[in-house]
């Protein structure tokens, strides 16, 4: 899971990095909004985490923002305001949630938990005989799960995440290496892996633009 944290106290983000990278997740901190804003792949992760009292540009006016873009990632609200006026800013601008600090890292771990599957908890036909369970991340072949190694399920997972539509090569491969640098060859690389154990081929890839997964319909 790819976390984005906004928070400018740099003991709580670290307490927060630590707690979530431990447990294999992969957390990107900033310090203001504007700094998020600029330079976040908004578009690849899974949950935002969003203090509100921030300098320059603050986690409501952030949301909102990304809101408009068209994300509908779920966000979280981190906050020691508890004023209903803000409670309720903080829902009309798009939150899916609200915490008050200070709060027990394992309570807000069930509360990602419960956004991030209810989000995509179900499972897509992708084949004639192919099925993608989005809350195991596995893929029935014939009734068969098939062995992927962790590359190969993350970017299955983010492909039928955004289902149907064209992801570009750069936001796939953000999202799947991480921090690391690989190039398109790479990717294409991983991509044929994948197919050379599939009965039947369901990536698409759209030249010049990126790959996508659609839902098969007989």
């Amino acid at each position: 899971m790819k976390i984005i944290l906004l928070e400018d106290d740099e003991l709580i983000a670290g307490e927060i990095k630590l707690y979530f990278e431990i447990k294999n997740h992969s957390v990107e901190c900033y310090l203001n909004g504007e700094e998020l804003l600029e330079n976040a792949n908004i578009y690849s992760n899974d949950i935002f985490l969003l203090d509100i009292n921030m300098p320059i540009k603050n986690g409501i006016e952030t949301l909102e923002e990304i809101r408009a873009m068209g994300v509908k990632t779920p966000a979280i609200f981190l906050t020691s305001m508890s004023d209903i006026n803000t409670i309720k800013l903080g829902y009309e601008v798009g939150c899916s949630d609200y915490m008050r600090k200070p709060f027990h890292f394992e309570e807000l771990e069930l509360r990602i938990n419960k956004l991030v599957l209810e989000r995509s908890s179900k499972k897509i036909k992708l084949g004639p005989n192919q099925f993608y369970d989005t809350n195991s991340m596995e893929l029935y072949d014939c009734e068969k799960i098939i062995d992927f190694s962790e590359n190969e399920k993350n970017l299955i997972y983010y492909l039928v995440k955004n289902l149907n539509h064209v992801i570009h090569s750069n936001t796939l491969m953000d999202y799947v290496w991480d921090q690391r640098i690989v190039n398109s060859n790479t990717l294409r690389t991983q991509i044929r892996k994948i197919r050379s154990k599939l009965s039947y081929d369901f990536i698409h890839n759209i030249r010049g633009a990126g790959y996508k997964i659609e839902e098969f319909n007989d």
